[in-house]
């Protein structure tokens, strides 16, 4: 075929000028592909598909790509004669798994249809995680719909972490996740002489299949399991958390100053003059936001400074597109991954006290009751005068005569200014009608053996929620900024409780005489006042917790959909862009916008679900240590009892959290007194048929520990005799750190 008749073919695809645009070379769009494929009617061979779209043999490689692509993601699909079909065609499902730890799994279609159940036998063709194409195969007993696996589209398991078995001479590792149910066979000349027991790393050399199953290879021995900080190693690998930086990235970071260079400072405002202060916790090494106070008339005039992370970090350079790829610093208890390397997240980038550090500024201007008048975003070098602890800070607060105020005695008067701020902005915040729901957060404290001996409550002080509140205003600031500047960002946002939840809600809170407001659309302020109505009562925590289960996650997302929680129309976080990639991204659009510029870094919508996957990361990684560790704590107490609070109840039994050690466990249904008891979703409560017995979220109760396993992170109770009267508990704990919104 002449190259003029080739091209004349090539025009005739609707989206050729974006595929020019896209490759030096353009291919058929995937969209003609299918379209040619539709005009035929039946499924095709490669061969003649090629001849049908003009592909010459220098662009056969790159077209079987593009095939391998769309089958990939579920668009054309090659039948058992490798003829190529539609998928639409067929009566084919295409989606993820979902495996489950007793060995069943479930199918999560792309399209957002009803999940489809697959049997243990089924799930013995593929892995947790895997994309595959499913046929529907009716109901299974439970009315549930079932399917059967065609063909695995993407294997997404080629390495995990587990512990290695050596049953009758046969070597297998167990997979830590324990949604991967399947055991990985080793052979002998690839298990690095690794013993029964050890944690180790494999790769995947064959994937499971209806007839195998699936094949490995040791690649690293990483210790015992009861090993110091194994249970971090662990979680690092299970979650797939990068926490190595690349040689490249070590010779980059080698070439930083260790200090502020003079030709930096141009263009820049000084403000190494005002007393900028960081506030942080006792263990902070990284420290992304300093503040200062001063009068303005009858109002205030805040200054926000955070670290310029973005004029170190260029974009699509080695330690950007691995700050991209880790998404956020991980906090595990006693040790830190952080998304950026040392010289810069507790050097060169962290406002450290003493040393001149670069900064962007968000100059707030507050009338005296708290609302903003205007603000200002810019460049600037300061100088933290002091690095003062949480603790510090409210001891300074509360008492002016105080050992720590008059070792501060020349910030005395700005601190007691931005706490007069503070207040402003606390009635402000009530006006709006934020929700403050009550928690405590807890800390683990650490023997020299590295397991907890002990895990206390953290009391979050009036200099907690000082910061929280002048981050907050720079973060809606920031929003506001780059929104009426018409510079796309990724807003932080929470969206309103769906009417499902409401409708749940409402008919919970009926039961005890409480009527939620807003009618089928409550806004944030009818959560804060119905909390504001329940404070004192003794049932107060049930209700606050059902609350709180109602709303959604938090999210980033290009799209301006406000902020539920926070009842902001406009939110982002600018704050952190030491431990979280989007406030990078915010700080670059700033920057763009004081330019004249518009920021552009890619596909907004998928920064936004990168960063949303990669935080649900950190959180599932850091809940698995700590659970690990929490069940270690607890495995020289079997036998003893302890009183608690149901935190939430199952169809198959009760989890309860303990008093005063903030550790969490089961009751089986099993062990409930003799009766047959039935789970109620709405009311929250196991209710026993014949007895009336009922076990109700937020009841108190007191248990036997009988059983931990350090394999699974299970604690299991028993109930104890007497048992105590229905009472509530005390706030459920929080793990949140002190600036994530």
């Amino acid at each position: 075929m002449s190259n003029e008749k080739k091209r004349k073919l090539r025009h005739l695809d609707p989206h050729y000028e974006r595929e020019k645009e896209r490759y030096k070379y353009p291919l058929p769009s995937r969209e003609y592909i299918l379209q040619t494929l539709k005009q035929q009617g039946i499924p095709i061979a490669e061969q003649f598909l090629r001849k049908l779209l003009s592909i010459t043999r220098k662009e056969e490689d790159l077209f079987y790509r593009r095939l391998s692509a769309m089958m990939r993601d579920g668009q054309i699909f090659r039948n058992r004669k490798g003829d190529i079909c539609v998928m639409e065609k067929l009566d084919l499902i295409n989606g993820r798994i979902q495996g489950h730890s007793d060995g069943f799994g479930f199918l999560i279609p792309d399209d957002g249809s009803v999940d489809l159940y697959l049997s243990a036998k089924e799930m013995q063709k593929a892995l947790h995680g895997d994309r595959v194409l499913v046929r529907e195969t009716g109901l299974d007993r439970r009315g549930r719909r079932e399917a059967a696996i065609v063909e695995v589209l993407e294997s997404c398991n080629t390495r995990l972490v587990g512990r290695l078995h050596i049953d009758h001479g046969i070597l297998l590792v167990v997979a830590e996740n324990k949604r991967i149910s399947q055991d990985i066979l080793i052979a002998q000349e690839h298990s690095l002489k690794a013993e029964a027991g050890q944690v180790v790393m494999v790769e995947i050399i064959q994937q499971p299949s209806k007839r195998a199953q699936p094949i490995g290879k040791i690649v690293e021995i990483l210790g015992n399991y009861t090993a110091p900080g194994m249970e971090i190693e662990i979680a690092l690998r299970k979650h797939d958390l990068p926490h190595e930086f690349s040689p490249d990235i070590e010779k980059l970071s080698a070439k930083f100053p260790k200090n502020v260079l003079k030709k930096e400072l141009a263009e820049r405002k000084d403000l190494c003059h005002l007393p900028l202060i960081t506030i942080d916790g006792e263990t902070a090494k990284d420290f992304d936001d300093a503040v200062f106070c001063a009068k303005d008339g009858k109002g205030y005039r805040l200054y926000v400074a955070i670290a310029d992370v973005s004029h170190y970090v260029k974009p699509h350079d080695p330690i950007d597109r691995e700050a991209l790829n880790r998404g956020n610093s991980v906090y595990f208890p006693r040790r830190v991954i952080p998304m950026l390397p040392e010289v810069l997240s507790n050097g060169l980038c962290s406002l450290n006290p003493d040393k001149e550090r670069l900064c962007m500024v968000c100059e707030i201007q507050f009338q005296a009751n708290g609302d903003i008048l205007d603000y200002s975003f810019y460049p600037a070098v300061m100088f933290s005068h002091a690095r003062l602890t949480y603790t510090k800070v409210a001891t300074i607060l509360a008492d002016a005569k105080s050992h720590e105020a008059q070792e501060y005695i020349e910030l005395l008067p700005h601190l007691q200014l931005i706490y007069k701020l503070f207040k402003a902005l606390l009635k402000a915040r009530k006006k709006r009608g934020a929700i403050d729901f009550e928690t405590t957060e807890t800390q683990m404290f650490f023997n020299d053996q590295g397991k907890i001996e002990k895990i206390l409550p953290v009391h979050r002080n009036e200099a907690h929620r000082l910061i929280e509140e002048c981050m907050l205003a720079a973060n809606v600031c920031a929003a506001d900024f780059l929104q009426k500047h018409g510079q796309t960002t990724l807003y932080r946002i929470h969206e309103s409780p769906t009417p499902e939840k409401i409708d749940i809600l409402r008919n919970f809170l009926k039961e005890f005489g409480i009527q939620l407001g807003g009618k089928n659309k409550p806004s944030a302020q009818d959560y804060a006042q119905t909390l504001l109505k329940i404070q004192g009562r003794p049932d107060a925590q049930l209700l606050q917790t059902v609350m709180l289960r109602s709303l959604q996650q938090a999210i980033y997302s290009p799209d301006l959909a406000g902020h539920f929680g926070l009842a902001y129309d406009a939110y982002t976080h600018f704050t952190s862009p030491i431990r979280r990639y989007p406030d990078l991204l915010v700080h670059r659009a700033i920057k763009a916008v004081l330019n004249g510029e518009t920021y552009y870094p890619g596909n907004w919508s998928e920064f936004g679900c990168h960063c949303s996957m990669t935080e649900r990361r950190a959180d599932d990684a850091t809940r698995d240590v700590e659970s690990w560790l929490k069940c270690f704590y607890m495995q020289d107490k079997i036998g003893e009892c302890f009183d608690g609070v149901i935190s939430s109840v199952t169809g198959f039994g009760l989890f309860v959290a303990l008093d005063n050690v903030y550790v969490e466990g089961l009751v089986h249904i099993s062990e409930l007194p003799s009766d047959y008891f039935h789970f109620d979703a709405t009311k929250h409560v196991l209710l026993g048929e014949r007895s009336g017995k009922q076990y109700r979220l937020g009841d108190r109760i007191r248990i036997k520990l009988v059983r931990v396993d350090l394999e699974t992170s299970k604690i299991d109770f028993v109930l104890a005799e007497p048992e105590k009267k229905t009472g509530q508990s005390k706030a459920k704990t929080s793990t949140r750190s002190k600036k994530s919104h």
